[in-house]
């Protein structure tokens, strides 16, 4: 019998960042994959590996407009995707395609019982419309993952979860009228950072007010203010009884990220990642496709995202 949880590694996965310089650099994928193998990690998970998206697969959540405008800047090579925090490199548009088609074929593998649960580390770009980047995210893969869920698979019931330092505006504005989207983020208050969204009273709209969770940190808050959340963040997947999970598991609300101020520590992640996973088994699938999102301290990602491949499949550290 395969392991229950499925890993995508692969250097392509590598290629999406915007240079040395800037926080989403070229290092982040080699920071997990090193502790990975460190740990051991992959003689206890199945292996697979990236591969890059259609159009077809991209449009299901991004406009036909701006896809063309990201292949016409990826090919200019320079200028910003936004006003001042996306920047164009050549080739971003091969790069974000290879996110969003790893997204979909750890969906598929799901899916198709090739495994119950997978982790993709460079995915979660959170905050991406549909017709514009955001925040280092050119496409946002959650998105199209819960677009595919909905349209190639018949999955109606499906729960976002997202424990990044930042609002998942993308995912929540993209479907802040969908009642069957169930969205629960704990991210550091925006009134004290990007992208300034994500109030408490954000509940949803029309039909699907009360259909969303957001639960603000303050800055500086650690593990005990972030469970204490929990318990209510759990009692409400709960009671969506969601026929599939997404997790957004950025790294950068953990101590000592540089653009953050938030003080998890990589056990909160590993804590999520179980308790998601036995709910979704207690739900009867077990289907939790996590993502790592952002992160810009390199111990960190190596240590949190790793904590995430072992909750995923209840193992300590």
């Amino acid at each position: 019998m395969p392991p229950q949880t499925a890993i995508f590694l692969g250097d392509a996965l590598s290629h999406y960042h915007f240079g040395e310089s800037h926080p989403f650099g070229p290092r982040r994928y080699s920071a997990f994959y090193d502790e990975f193998m460190r740990r051991g990690l992959d003689k206890q998970v199945q292996l697979m590996a990236p591969v890059s998206a259609s159009e077809e697969d991209i449009l299901l959540f991004q406009t036909a407009e701006y896809l063309d405008r990201v292949k016409h800047l990826s090919r200019q090579g320079e200028g910003y995707f936004d006003v001042w925090n996306t920047p164009v490199v050549p080739g971003i548009y091969e790069a974000a395609a290879t996110v969003v088609g790893t997204t979909l074929r750890a969906l598929h593998a799901i899916m198709q019982g090739e495994c119950r649960r997978a982790f993709v580390p460079i995915a979660g770009l959170h905050h991406a419309r549909r017709d514009s980047a955001a925040g280092f995210c050119v496409f946002n893969d959650c998105g199209v993952a819960i677009e595919a869920l909905r349209r190639r698979y018949g999955i109606q019931r499906v729960a976002y979860v997202d424990i990044d330092a930042h609002h998942g505006d993308g995912v929540f504005y993209s479907f802040e009228h969908d009642p069957h989207l169930t969205f629960v983020d704990l991210h550091e208050d925006g009134r004290y950072l990007y992208p300034g969204t994500g109030f408490d009273h954000e509940t949803g709209s029309g039909d699907a007010i009360g259909t969303k969770l957001n639960l603000s940190l303050p800055p500086d808050a650690g593990d005990e203010h972030a469970l204490a959340l929990w318990s209510q963040a759990e009692a409400f997947l709960r009671a969506a009884r969601p026929e599939f999970i997404l997790l957004q598991c950025g790294a950068d609300s953990v101590a000592g990220d540089p653009i953050t101020h938030l003080r998890l520590t990589p056990a909160f992640h590993r804590f999520v990642a179980q308790r998601v996973s036995l709910l979704a088994d207690e739900l009867g699938h077990g289907r939790v496709l996590a993502m790592g999102g952002g992160g810009y301290h390199l111990v960190n990602i190596a240590n949190t995202w790793n904590d995430v491949v072992e909750g995923l499949s209840y193992g300590p550290r």
